[in-house]
């Protein structure tokens, strides 16, 4: 397909996925070379094995995914004309999104309660790790938990409509891409130790 075809309209709406998908790309290029960094420094003589996992970045695999879930059942009701169930299903997503939020700061707590911290003179090189990686995804969850803030309110005022889904549709690229982002993370996290 000749991308310079189409109308103005169609050619906008390839560019703001095109710059989408450009933005997802720069952000895994950050997450990747923060990961190869942990890899590396895992020679260090001061590198941390017995550090137990938290249990609420666990859990918090699982709400993410479960929002992810939620975001994609209220696309397929918009385009279906449900409007309440779309409308239960966003604010879900949103409320996921905050729970996710909540237990990656429980998480952190878990961690400094193990005598572990993120900065200071007891501090290790692992838990700043944990730290920097956790706290960079949890800004791009807050850009997401933004954008489900305008969608939602772009719901309310009935923007969507079959063939008009364009604002939903970037959302919920960068949606499941944080979120597919951080079950990446916590594979990583959990198993690369």
């Amino acid at each position: 397909m000749d991308l310079t075809q189409g109308t103005t309209k169609e050619k906008q709406q390839r560019a703001k996925k095109t710059m989408m998908w450009f933005a997802m790309i720069s952000m895994t290029m950050t997450f990747a070379g923060l990961t190869s960094a942990y890899v590396v420094s895992k020679s260090r003589a001061d590198w941390l094995t017995e550090l137990e996992f938290p249990m609420a970045f666990i859990v918090s695999v699982f709400v993410i995914i479960a929002s992810s879930i939620c975001f994609m059942l209220a696309k397929k009701a918009i385009v279906r004309g449900s409007r309440e169930v779309a409308s239960v299903l966003l604010v879900g997503t949103l409320l996921l999104g905050g729970v996710f939020v909540f237990m990656q700061f429980e998480g952190f707590k878990d961690i400094m309660e193990q005598g572990y911290y993120f900065t200071g003179p007891s501090a290790n090189i692992v838990p700043t790790f944990l730290y920097i990686i956790v706290v960079l995804h949890i800004v791009h969850v807050i850009v997401g938990l933004l954008v489900l803030l305008v969608v939602i309110y772009n719901h309310f005022k009935q923007k969507y409509k079959t063939g008009q889904t364009l604002g939903l549709e970037l959302g919920g690229m960068y949606w499941h891409f944080v979120d597919v982002l951080w079950v990446y993370l916590f594979l990583f996290l959990y198993f690369v130790r």
